[in-house]
């Protein structure tokens, strides 16, 4: 039998490290998606057991301190695109005031590190949400449209076609053509 699920790999991560550092008995924070406040100093064993635990669900600590800004940047963007923030401000001023930094430096940073721009890697995390409203909702792409901050459907349809290869209105048929073939593989 074959069974489809639907999970939300930001709670998935933020309980496996949950339950590994209470295992561990280290006490600490989760601040948002990626950042963990260990609350006391750690030995060099009880440092190596944590990242062993933690790398065998491939969660790894960065000890990089720009890797790991380029990190929470890219967080940032995926937890702004998901809540319903986009209409109150830019991308560029919301990043600047949740990281601390201008949002300059931020955008060297990332693309330094990334090879490409913070503009480019927002395209590539809004057409991803599409995709995923388009699957698990019942919106229409002018409501999808809205709730991303595109200027019209035209728009997110271009980007979406430039990213994908295929329009929005192609990449429903198939999603609709294989929820039928799951329907008709139960029946």
């Amino acid at each position: 039998m074959k069974i489809s699920i639907k999970y939300d790999m930001a709670i998935t991560c933020k309980a496996i490290v949950q339950e590994q550092l209470d295992k561990l008995d280290i006490p600490h924070t989760i601040h948002g998606i990626g950042e963990i406040e260990i609350q006391r100093e750690l030995t060099s064993d009880e440092t190596e057991e944590m990242m062993g635990k933690l790398a065998n669900y491939g969660i790894h600590v960065l000890n990089d301190q720009k890797l790991a800004l380029v990190h929470r940047i890219k967080n940032t963007i995926k937890e702004m695109l998901e809540s319903d923030n986009l209409q109150s401000q830019t991308i560029s001023q919301y990043l600047a005031d949740k990281l601390n930094y201008s949002y300059t430096y931020l955008s060297n940073l990332f693309s330094e590190a990334t090879h490409t721009s913070i503009e480019n890697f927002v395209i590539l995390c809004k057409v991803d949400h599409a995709k995923e409203l388009m699957a698990n909702t019942n919106l229409t792409l002018t409501e999808i449209a809205y709730r991303l901050n595109y200027s019209s459907v035209a728009h997110l349809s271009s980007q979406f076609k430039k990213t994908t290869g295929l329009t929005p209105t192609t990449f429903q048929k198939i999603l609709e053509k294989r929820r039928g073939n799951l329907i008709q593989k139960t029946i």
